[in-house]
């Protein structure tokens, strides 16, 4: 009988794609990443992956694969399938684990991709050795996954734990998934973006004499903003910028306050792009977490960056799935 060494893990998420070969004990061994959204249509995107890793795959013998392990927004780990995903071009019903099965002859287990980096986590990063915590991804979407007494918590069609379409805000943004306020609209990549376009349309600052106005030349230049460009414009010192983290972070924090009433974790984990942005998300979210908390919480949960760098952590967990 063949001994296992390897196992493939994908992480799909709305902008960009990573995939590595992961070996027992956590090594990745190879890693890449392709565009997401450079693919219209999902055989394509699969055949894609499948280039970049049989180069890799062959020379380990493919024998000595366990599987392949996916995360991707709205993965159904029972139906094998991604649903209706709203950052995703591809709509409809994807049948990700038989695309995946396809075009590599493996077992695939899939998952939901904030699930898939809380695995990771769990294993490998900041979660290390707790039974009890929260992943919250602040990508393009806002990603959740919920682990209690060890077990991430699935629900009976697979979907739990869509933290990032709870609503944040009553008849707020309009969001991809169709309704409206969800909070991704407002605490994800995205969503940052959106709040700095509207203040700055709505306020048409000027900026004050002797202060960094980033922001405000930045937009009056290309009529764009990215959220790792309001990040330098907080650490620049522009009011706007850091006061537009402080209100992300107010309405992630509202959100948080309701999800540990429900779970009551150990810690809530933030992971993805905007977390890189440190105590600027931080400092706020916690805070407004806290002002929020049933007296019996307060002062009880941490909320902590990842353990692990955005591209390992669910490489990382989405290959764990495949070990079984």
């Amino acid at each position: 009988m063949q001994s296992k060494s390897f196992s493939i893990g994908i992480d799909i998420g709305g902008t960009n794609t990573a995939f590595g070969i992961v070996d027992r004990r956590g090594e990745i061994l190879f890693q890449d990443r392709i565009h997401t959204r450079e693919y219209d249509q999902p055989e394509t995107f699969i055949e894609a992956i499948r280039q970049h890793l049989a180069p890799h795959i062959d020379p380990l013998g493919k024998d000595h694969f366990s599987g392949i392990g996916a995360g991707a927004p709205n993965a159904n780990y029972y139906s094998g399938a991604i649903e209706l995903a709203p950052n995703l071009s591809w709509k409809g019903t994807i049948p990700l684990r038989q695309l995946l099965h396809d075009a590599f002859d493996l077992p695939v287990t899939i998952t939901n991709d904030a699930n898939a980096t809380a695995i990771g986590e769990m294993i490998y990063g900041s979660a290390k050795g707790m039974k009890d915590f929260i992943i919250i991804t602040l990508g393009t979407g806002v990603g959740s996954g919920f682990v209690a007494n060890g077990q991430l918590i699935y629900g009976h069609d697979g979907f739990a734990g869509e933290l990032g379409h709870v609503i944040a805000v009553r008849d707020g943004r309009a969001c991809g998934c169709g309704r409206k306020g969800c909070l991704e609209t407002y605490s994800s990549a995205t969503g940052i973006v959106r709040t700095a376009l509207e203040w700055l349309e709505q306020r048409n600052l000027a900026a004050e004499p002797g202060q960094p106005d980033w922001l405000q030349t930045v937009y009056a230049n290309s009529g764009e903003i990215s959220s790792s460009g309001i990040h330098k414009a907080a650490l620049a010192g522009d009011p706007l910028a850091v006061e537009i983290f402080e209100f992300t972070g107010k309405i992630l924090g509202q959100a948080l306050a309701d999800a540990v009433a429900i779970t009551s974790p150990e810690a809530i984990i933030l992971f993805g792009g905007l977390a890189k942005a440190g105590d600027f998300i931080l400092k706020p979210t916690k805070k407004y977490m806290e002002d929020n908390l049933l007296a019996i919480f307060k002062n009880k949960i941490e909320i902590i960056p990842s353990g692990l760098s955005e591209r390992d952590a669910a490489i990382l967990g989405s290959a764990a799935l495949a070990w079984g």
